[in-house]
C-alpha cells in the first residue's frame, strides 16, 4: 500500500467514524437532552482521536518491506490507540460530572464498530 493510499484509507475511516459518532450523538440528544449528546460525542471522539494517533504510528511502516517490522509497528499503533482511548475516557469520567454513561458507551461503540466496517468497505 502506498503512502498516499494509506492516507486515503485512514482519512476515509476517520470520516466514517465521525459520521457514526454524530449520528449516535443526535439520537442520544433525543433521549437524554444535551448531556446525552455531549456524552456520546466524547465517547466517539475518544475512539476517533485514538485512531488518528494510531494512524500516525502505523504510517511509519509504509516504506518497510520486512513483515515482522510491519507487524510490530501495527501492534504498536494498536497499543497506542487503546492507551489513548483509556486516557481520554479517564479524563472524561473525571471532569464531566453530567456524564450519561449509556450515551458515552453508544458513541464509543459506534465509532469503534464503524472503524472496522469502514476498513472492510474500503477493501484494504
Amino acid at each position: 500500500m502506498s503512502a498516499l493510499n494509506t492516507s486515503d484509507v485512514f482519512s476515509k475511516m476517520l470520516k466514517i467514524q465521525v459520521i457514526a459518532t454524530l449520528a449516535v450523538a443526535v439520537i442520544m440528544f433525543l433521549f437524554f437532552d444535551v448531556h446525552g449528546l455531549i456524552s456520546a460525542t466524547l465517547g466517539g471522539a475518544s475512539v476517533v482521536l485514538g485512531a488518528y494517533v494510531a494512524s500516525l504510528v502505523a504510517k511509519r511502516s509504509v516504506n518497510k518491506t520486512d513483515a515482522s517490522a510491519i507487524l510490530i509497528n501495527l501492534l504498536k499503533a494498536e497499543a497506542v490507540k487503546i492507551l489513548m482511548i483509556i486516557v481520554l475516557l479517564v479524563i472524561v469520567f473525571s471532569f464531566y460530572k453530567q456524564l450519561v454513561p449509556i450515551a458515552l458507551i453508544a458513541g464509543l461503540a459506534a465509532a469503534a464498530l464503524f472503524s472496522g466496517a469502514a476498513l472492510s468497505k474500503l477493501n484494504v
